[in-house]
């Protein structure tokens, strides 16, 4: 049985007694054991503060970018064998173990290249402002990386990527991360973990991994270090209120669970290339990764006269999708990660169904290359609420699978209003190519999301999906998604590094801030 440990303060450490047991969700068998049990956090802390901070502030960001270049370029070296533990462990195809795995990759190869065009710098400083009269007294505002410690809590959906993602701006900026990925899930970090060390790249200090329980590693947060979590809305709600996080102003960012929407204009006739596309991507979204992605679309609103239309369309294309064991031939959706998500979906969807939907169509294919009584598989599902006002329930509870409910509206300011119950989401997407619907929904859509994606014909066959989070578009969301943001380019940054307004003689400070 392979023994998954914590990288800590420069060494591999295993943690006391058994601990937890990591599953092959097709099977269910035992894959790997972890545990934290008396490992000193406290040492983590300190060496990453000590150590690994120094180290990093000491690079420019063009060294730090090439730092990213490298392991960006280890983990594709490393492609199948990270795809195959993704495989074992998380129960993902082919092609969704490929979908994390190289977004790791990628968002590290954009964040080197952004270091790259950053140059020499250390820090940043943005444009000055002349401040009195004299045009000698300025004020810039300075942008330098925190000296304390990245504590980055992820999910278990992407065991790569979520690593990756959060580790790629954190260290661009100059602080040093701990990485702590869902325990259920944990065999792909541990091997990109590898990989990464492996490649001599890192600075000493600079990344720590925990596997298995967190302990009391979020008690040694500090005032001038942040915390990073991906998780559920409530998970999040908890770690904001923890007494040193809001004792010592520690900054926190959360990117939680959505319901997020797709909307169809009712310009959009059936057939049409736009038409098409929303099929596809609603498809898509219910089913890649299982839809067991933070992104997936939960909620699809169409016009009225539209509603059987679209039904037809999406049973159809959702029907088409091979499900079971992702070894075998043909299999393009597998199972979900773990016993508890197979029974949070379950109870999920009957939630769901006593709130006001209904369910009307589950898949009844077979579980291919299953074993009977074996493996946490749960079918793609359609759900439908015809009165979504009164179905207040689909508005609120998200089932964290492949299942998604498609409902009416009857006019464009309706159709924003529905959006608006959901209280805030990662992404909403719009399929129409009338001007003016566009923009009443976007107007509508901005305030209550994190990215808007607008498809219509003249993109169709250009634009990502809806669920692909992009390192140079922010990721995030208002309201239930959290309120966080991450990615976006050089705004990434803005977390990890102190903004302070410097004021004074102009020649002085342009010397002082290395400006010349």
């Amino acid at each position: 049985m392979l023994r998954l440990k914590s990288y800590l303060a420069g060494e591999w450490r295993d943690g006391e007694g058994e601990g937890a047991t990591l599953y092959d969700p097709c099977t269910e068998e035992a894959v790997a054991t972890t545990s934290t049990a008396g490992l000193d956090f406290a040492a983590a802390f300190r060496w990453a503060r000590n150590l690994g901070g120094p180290n990093l502030r000491a690079l420019t960001f063009a060294q730090r970018g090439a730092v990213l270049k490298a392991l960006s370029k280890a983990i594709h070296d490393a492609r199948e064998e990270l795809i195959e533990a993704s495989m074992q462990n998380a129960g993902t195809t082919r092609g969704d173990a490929k979908f994390d795995i190289d977004g790791a990759a990628g968002t590290l190869a954009y964040y080197a290249s952004l270091g790259k065009k950053l140059g020499d710098r250390r820090f940043l400083v943005d444009e000055g402002e002349q401040l009195t009269r004299s045009p000698r007294f300025y004020g810039y505002h300075a942008k330098m990386p925190r000296t304390g410690v990245a504590v980055h809590v992820n999910a278990f959906n992407f065991p790569a990527w979520g690593l990756a993602e959060k580790l790629a701006v954190a260290l661009l900026a100059g602080m040093p991360v701990i990485s702590k990925p869902a325990t259920a899930t944990a065999l792909t970090t541990f091997r990109l973990m590898e990989v990464l060390l492996k490649t001599g790249e890192l600075p000493e200090g600079s990344l720590q991994l925990v596997c298995g329980s967190a302990g009391d590693l979020l008690s040694h947060l500090g005032p001038q270090d942040v915390l990073a979590f991906t998780g559920s809305a409530d998970t999040g709600t908890y770690l904001r209120g923890l007494e040193n996080v809001l004792a010592r102003s520690v900054r926190v960012n959360v990117e939680a669970d959505s319901l997020n929407a797709a909307v169809l204009g009712p310009d959009v006739e059936p057939g049409s290339e736009t038409w098409i596309r929303f099929i596809k991507d609603v498809a898509l979204e219910v089913t890649q990764k299982t839809g067991q992605k933070c992104t997936a679309t939960r909620r699809v609103f169409v016009p009225a006269e539209r509603i059987d239309a679209v039904q037809e369309a999406l049973v159809e294309a959702m029907d088409a999708v091979v499900w079971g064991d992702p070894r075998a031939e043909g299999v393009r959706m597998g199972p979900l990660a773990s016993a508890q998500q197979l029974r949070d979906v379950t109870a999920g969807v009957q939630t769901l169904v006593e709130g006001g939907a209904r369910e009307v169509w589950r898949s009844s294919r077979e579980a291919v290359g299953a074993t009977e009584g074996k493996g946490y598989y749960f079918p793609p599902a359609l759900l439908r609420a015809d009165e979504p006002r009164k179905a207040g329930v689909v508005h609120e509870h998200e089932v964290f699978g492949p299942v998604t409910t498609l409902m009416p509206y009857t006019g464009l300011g309706e159709a924003g209003e529905l959006v608006a119950l959901g209280h805030g989401g990662l992404v909403a997407s719009v399929y129409s190519d009338d001007r003016e619907a566009i923009g009443v929904l976007v107007r509508a859509l901005v305030p209550w999301s994190g990215r808007v994606l607008v498809a219509s014909a003249k993109v169709a066959d250009q634009a990502s999906a809806p669920g692909l989070v992009l390192p140079s578009c922010v990721h995030g969301g208002p309201g239930r998604a959290g309120g966080g943001e991450e990615l976006g380019g050089l705004r990434g940054l803005d977390f990890y590094m102190q903004r302070t307004a410097v004021q004074g003689d102009r020649g002085l400070l342009e010397r002082a801030l290395d400006m010349r």
